[in-house]
């Protein structure tokens, strides 16, 4: 799946994810390339920083706003996705400071065809071993996010 990139999320990622209010099934989606983040990949050499540090400087983008553009650009319905209170991290990049916020499925069942239609997968935490570290780590924190909540 190869993007025209919106220039808000020149800073900003999003981690698509679908958790089932009955089962608590968690799954993450994976684009074609391996990575989580959408619409693009972090850079290389990219590291989750704590959850309280590196906030990037100047202004930020509301999560509302990024949920709308991803919606937009994988041509989904504009209610399909919500972004998830709670979860905003700041991973450091060559280029620069990137906050990753989550946009969840407003769906009862996975959305497994949906996403293969976009070259994509829905994934368990436990089959993304292997990804780069920082991506691993921005699972990880979502995923306790969501059980949390």
């Amino acid at each position: 799946m190869t993007l025209a990139v919106p220039e808000q999320f020149e800073r900003h990622r999003l981690l698509l994810l679908y958790k089932g209010d009955i089962s608590a099934l968690t799954l993450f989606a994976q684009q074609a390339n391996g990575s989580v983040c959408f619409p693009q990949p972090l850079p290389a050499l990219s590291t989750a920083l704590d959850q309280d540090g590196g906030e990037a400087a100047g202004l930020t983008v509301h999560p509302a706003t990024l949920v709308n553009a991803i919606n937009k650009l994988l041509g989904f319905e504009a209610d399909l996705l919500q972004a998830e209170a709670g979860y905003k991290q700041s991973v450091d990049t060559p280029g620069g400071i990137v906050t990753v916020y989550i946009a969840r499925f407003k769906l009862l069942d996975p959305p497994h065809r949906l996403m293969q239609s976009l070259d994509c997968r829905m994934r368990t935490l436990p089959e993304l071993r292997g990804r780069p570290p920082a991506e691993m780590e921005l699972l990880r924190r979502a995923y306790e996010t969501m059980m949390e909540g």
